[in-house]
């Protein structure tokens, strides 16, 4: 942009910059409305040069680099442009570095050296380079003043400043260096308007001359901050460090795969894919005439496997790894005098039932919240009890009197984890970095206090393990709201962060909130998703922080800078804006060493979601994960503007005419499509005129229009205060509004009907419609053009606990598959929704295959009863393999078993978690998904809600009881019945083969290989059924004696002492008949 010759000065650091006209009056202006653009690195703006023309460090692609970045870049990086990765050229001003000798430009710095050099004076360089903007000129050269063209005695040096002439013969410099050349002249002074004071430009002044001094401070701030690393008798021999180095830098990076472990992973799997086409070639070319049937059946299935193979195998083609880096986030955000400007952050934590979900585990995830190492007035956790039980009400007054112990115990020691119940009974040496001399003492303390909370915890329960008659009631004699869980009021209770409550250092504690909405016959609450939705407007309304994170009860905070950790991606001022949520991997305790039924999902989160996250983002998990509240209120991502199209003035006239129709038929169109997505789209974008923080009333939100207003009630709901809240991108409460008006504000929010005719569950908050809420969520934020980020930090983020038995594990599978069919059968299936937004095809593969999976139960039950019935009936599925099909069937198995091994390669995952994550495959793809398949069809289409339940049979004590205990279910039906017939069926052949000779052992082997293949993945569901090697449950019996009578009855049939002709009938010689 031109600025015709005008003066650009101001502070930078402010953002506030003078225009002086000498026909205009002054007009302040930040220096983005003048530019238009922003460094891609640190987010400062950009700078302009005298004629107005942006400061360019690539001429290759003019990626938007400010000068001290690209200083820098020079200086410490790999000198190349971030974008095209072409090196940079020197720039006039800037100083030379290793490499610049091979340029022919001529250096203009007379004071280029490699000598020491006095930070100070580098402040004071860069000082004036920012005063001096596009100047040129030695130190000691005359500078014009601010007068009418006559040099003022009442004005002294240091309220001299410069007029920029319209034409200086400079070039292009913008940023210029701290030392300039003394070749050039003096520029000549400008006149200004006679009549104006010059202190009304802001020069001259003392308000001027404190703002200098601010700036030098800060400066000089910046430059210790730069120190920071080096010892205090190290000299900075750089002359040219630029300012707040460390705190410029990105937050996070991407860490790609090395690319001698990635390139053969994908080139195996084009080989794969070429290995699978010939694999089907031949199978299709090659029936088997006598056994038909069986071939059909097979080759089908194997397509079906083939095509869920592509849907999960590619989302995996870009891999990455991420680092962040705290202290750059501390320095950006966390300067040493001033407040914390980390964003603040609203914790949920949801329950239901307390006799289900032990109060004193969710006591732990709340006290790892509270305790988190995140400034206090910055962090609220609010607790939904869905279950409205005065169990949790008072287990969780007794955690907010136990935190004002715990947490400054947590942060005084810096002790990990900060869930107490997992912190004294971790086996390790609790001493190590422990320096502090009152340390033992004052653990042992703790701990005593710790026993205590539990003893009173567990009296809670115990109490409420019997409920009287006329329910529960309160201290004062008041019953209970909560007493008809299916009907009572909604209520909040805030235990914590009011004013009076800090803890026993007299330090202020965060906000803890007792939420359970409301709940009356005749309304449909939406389970799990609906009360999340009700802590979003809840907290919208008494805190309203820009980021969310969810954790489930039993899944506390293991690391206590997790937090922290998502705001390196959250708050990066180059990438940040455009991530709607930060998915931390799920890690548990308690389970046993061998993983028997691959509880640990180490496949899924280490390679899986490290495949997503090189593409548009991992998927939404359901617990222990950030998100930004604008993209859960269903906003649209922001959108980088596009760089203006060529033009067609290169290609002849008559090309522009054939071409000119149809080009501008399509934008009228898609101009068209545009105006009618934005007038039926639910997302209305008005937060540009809402000023942060601002109390905005019903009828002038923003000073928009009435119907604007209604639109926004009618998406949000009839709350004016909520309403506010949530056009504010940077978050925020009203400032004027008392407690009592923003709890009853908050009471209105959770009321059961306050979701009618809204958008809520719809386009706002967790989406309605299926179990698994978290997978519909993370995908309509997808569809927005948002992305998500996976971070996986060296210690893990948060921890849970995982059901280690057969049958509970089976129905947690079965949850999960029931709500992938729910999916699959709604308008939001991934295959038909969500075109024409921001969902990448290789993230659309991946939510395609999230919801099909459970549809592979049904081949996958046909194609493991195959070997059995072909050991049975003495067929196969194949005909007799030539030279070229054995080939093909040894390079289909070897590509399947290298791509594996290079997959645990670069995730990280060992070959015991590899192989239990493909057992459990077929075991639970046998059992649970069959299920869910059957009931998730007959909920949909034929409106019947079928529960399978769980009867504990067996109990045990002592480490990892709970793996031994067998709990009879109907989903143990499937798997058992395929592993007994292929028993059954490798016994028939075995005996078959014995009595037909030598000849018959070679088609057996076929067969028999397949059955084993069968049996081996479902042998941990074999020894889940037997339960520990010194019991046999009666089940077993049962079965043992059905097998028996099974193979009794085809031993009658296969009789292998009985020839194939039949017997062989011989006359004795005795003369019988006579």
């Amino acid at each position: 942009m031109n600025t015709g010759g005008r003066l650009i000065a101001g502070s930078h650091n402010r953002n506030e910059f003078v225009l002086i006209n000498a026909d205009e009056n002054a007009r302040i202006r930040s220096l983005q409305e003048l530019s238009g653009q922003t460094c891609q690195i640190c987010g400062d703006d950009i700078e302009l040069s005298v004629n107005g023309e942006l400061f360019v460090a690539c001429n290759e692609c003019a990626f938007p680099v400010c000068r001290p970045c690209y200083e820098y870049e020079r200086r410490e990086g790999n000198q190349a442009c971030p974008q095209c990765k072409t090196r940079y050229k020197r720039i006039k001003g800037s100083p030379r570095v290793q490499g610049d000798d091979e340029e022919d430009d001529d250096d203009d710095l007379d004071l280029d050296h490699d000598g020491m050099m006095d930070p100070e004076l580098v402040a004071e360089a860069a000082l004036s380079s920012r005063l001096n903007t596009g100047r040129g000129g030695s130190p000691g050269s005359q500078i014009p003043l601010l007068t009418y063209g006559d040099e003022d005695d009442d004005m002294y040096s240091d309220r001299h400043a410069l007029i920029l002439p319209p034409s200086t013969g400079y070039g292009n410099r913008v940023h210029p260096a701290p030392f300039t050349d003394s070749s050039y002249a003096p520029s000549q002074a400008r006149s200004m308007v006679p009549q104006k004071d010059i202190a009304e430009y802001g020069y001259g002044s003392v308000a001027w001359k404190d703002r200098m001094e601010v700036w030098k401070k800060r400066q000089a701030e910046k430059l210790h901050v730069i120190k920071h690393d080096v010892n205090d008798d190290e000299e900075l021999d750089d002359p040219d460090m630029p300012m707040m180095d460390e705190g410029r830098q990105p937050l996070s990076r991407k860490l790609p795969i090395r690319s001698s472990r990635i390139n053969p992973y994908r080139m195996l799997i084009l080989c794969r894919l070429a290995i699978l086409c010939l694999f089907f070639h031949y199978r299709i070319l090659h029936p088997v005439n006598d056994a038909y049937g069986l071939w059909l059946t097979s080759v089908v299935c194997e397509i079906w496997f083939a095509v869920s193979w592509i849907l999960d195998q590619f989302p995996k083609w870009y891999p990455i790894q991420r680092e962040t880096y705290l202290d750059r986030l501390s320095l950006r955000y966390e300067k040493e005098g001033q407040p914390s400007g980390l964003a603040p952050v609203d914790v949920f934590v949801s329950t239901v039932d307390p006799l289900k979900e032990p109060p004193l585990i969710t006591a732990n995830t709340v006290l790892s919240i509270l305790a988190v190492d995140y400034p206090v007035d910055k962090v609220a956790c609010y607790v939904s009890d869905d279950g409205a039980a005065m169990l949790t009400f008072e287990a969780l007054s007794d955690t907010a009197e136990f935190a004002r112990k715990w947490v400054p115990f947590c942060k005084k020691f810096s002790i990990e984890p900060r869930a107490p119940e997992w912190y004294f009974c971790q086996k390790m040496d609790y001493l190590k970095n422990k320096v502090h001399p009152s340390f033992v003492r004052e653990r042992r303390a703790m701990k005593r206090d710790y026993e205590e909370f539990k003893v009173k915890i567990n009296a809670l329960v115990a109490t409420a393990q019997k409920v009287p008659e006329e329910g529960w009631t309160m201290q004062d004699g008041t019953p209970w709201p909560g007493n008809n869980v299916r009907d009572h009021p909604g209520m909040i209770q805030v235990f914590l962060g009011h004013s009076g409550v800090r803890d026993t250092d007299g330090n202020e504690l965060p906000r803890l909130v007792y939420v359970s909405r409301e709940k009356r016959p005749g309304f449909d609450h939406h389970k799990k998703a609906g009360a999340m939705n009700s802590l979003i407007r809840v907290s919208a309304v008494l805190s309203n922080a820009p980021y969310l994170l969810n954790v489930d009860c039993d899944h506390y905070i293991n690391n206590s800078k997790a937090i922290r950790e998502a705001m390196c991606f959250m708050m990066d001022p180059q990438s940040g804006k455009k991530v709607c949520y930060v998915q931390f991997p799920q890690r548990f305790d308690g389970i046993d060493r061998h993983d028997r039924y691959s509880n640990r999902n180490v496949v899924f989160f280490d390679i899986n979601m490290k495949g997503l996250d090189g593409i548009q983002g991992p998927i939404y998990v359901g617990t222990g994960c950030v998100f930004r509240r604008q993209a859960l209120y269903g906003f649209d991502a922001p959108k980088k503007k596009k760089p203006p199209g060529k033009t067609c003035n290169c290609w002849p006239r008559w090309c522009c005419l054939c071409c000119g129709l149809r080009k501008k038929g399509k934008t009228k169109a898609k101009d068209n499509k545009t105006n009618l997505k934005d007038t039926t789209s639910t997302q209305i974008h008005a937060v540009e005129n809402i000023q942060e923080g601002a109390i905005v009333a019903v009828s002038n939100v923003g000073k928009r229009s009435e119907a604007n207003q209604m639109k926004l009630e009618k998406k949000f709901g009839q709350s004016p205060v909520f309403v506010a809240s949530a056009v504010m991108q940077e978050g925020g409460v009203p400032r004027n509004a008392s407690p009592a008006c923003l709890l009853r504000e908050a009471i209105q929010v959770i009321s059961c009907g306050y979701e009618d005719k809204t958008e809520w569950g719809k386009e706002i908050g967790w989406i309605y419609g299926s179990v698994t809420e978290d997978i519909l969520t993370g995908f309509k934020m997808h569809c927005h053009g948002w992305r998500s980020v996976y971070c996986m930090p060296k210690r893990p983020a948060f921890k849970g606990s995982a059901p280690i038995n057969l049958s509970d594990r089976l129905h947690q599978v079965l949850r999960w598959a029931l709500g992938s069919v729910e999916i699959f059968l709604s308008r939001h299936c991934p295959i038909w929704y969500g075109y024409g937004g921001g969902l990448k095809w290789l993230e659309r593969f991946s939510y395609i295959n999230s919801v099909v999976y459970p549809w592979t139960s049904l081949p996958l039950i046909v194609y493991c009863s195959l070997p059995a019935v072909c050991l049975l009936t003495g067929k196969f599925i194949v005909p007799e393999i030539s030279n070229y099909a054995g080939i093909l069937f040894m390079l289909m198995f070897l590509s399947i078993a290298v791509t594996g091994i290079l997959e645990m390669q670069w995730g990280g995952v060992g070959i015991d978690d590899w192989w239990r994550n493909e057992q459990f495959w077929v075991i639970g793809g046998a059992s649970s998904h069959l299920f869910a398949l059957f009931q998730g069809l007959l909920k949909v289409l034929a409106g019947v809600d079928t529960n399978f339940t769980v009867t504990s049979k067996a109990a045990d004590d002592g480490a990892f009881s709970e793996l031994y205990i067998f709990k009879w279910t109907t989903l143990l039906i499937p798997p058992t019945t395929l592993l007994i017939i292929n028993i059954i069926g490798v016994i028939v052949g075995v005996s078959d083969a014995i009595s037909n000779g030598y000849d018959s052992w070679g088609p057996l082997f076929g067969r028999l290989f397949f059955a084993l293949w069968v049996i081996v993945h479902l042998y941990p569901f074999l020894k889940g059924m037997l339960g520990k090697q010194d019991r046999m449950p009666t089940i077993i019996v049962v079965w043992s004696i059905l097998l028996a009578s099974i193979l009794t009855l085809l031993w009658v049939r296969v009789n292998p002492f009985v020839a194939k002709g039949g017997p062989v009938l011989e006359i004795c010689g005795l003369g019988c008949g006579n």
